[in-house]
């Protein structure tokens, strides 16, 4: 398995341009979603989890009723990898969708 690389914040700043949604927030991609109530946020966050499983790749998270807001970051890169951006793909997809 090739090393996990921590990208720059020119990077992470021009990857972000194509995905607005999401900011730099430390060393993590962080998103707010917001839902009808507490069962489609929780309901949301169950589709996430299946996804983050199939990837390897787990967010940090909370819920509050109708929100859920979402932090990702590779601790094993110290930082925001292109794991983030795909996870935030997925993430933004499912949001769509």
């Amino acid at each position: 398995m090739p090393d996990i690389i921590r990208m720059t914040d020119s990077e992470i700043r021009g990857r972000l341009l194509s995905m607005p949604d999401w900011q730099l927030s430390g060393d993590a991609l962080e998103r707010q979603l917001r839902f009808r109530n507490f069962v489609g946020a929780f309901g949301f966050m169950a589709s996430v989890a299946l996804v983050a499983e199939r990837m390897n790749h787990h967010p940090e998270w909370s819920n509050v009723y109708d929100t859920v807001t979402i932090r990702l970051t590779t601790h094993d890169a110290g930082g925001v990898s292109e794991r983030d951006f795909a996870l935030a793909a997925e993430i933004s997809n499912l949001y769509r969708g």
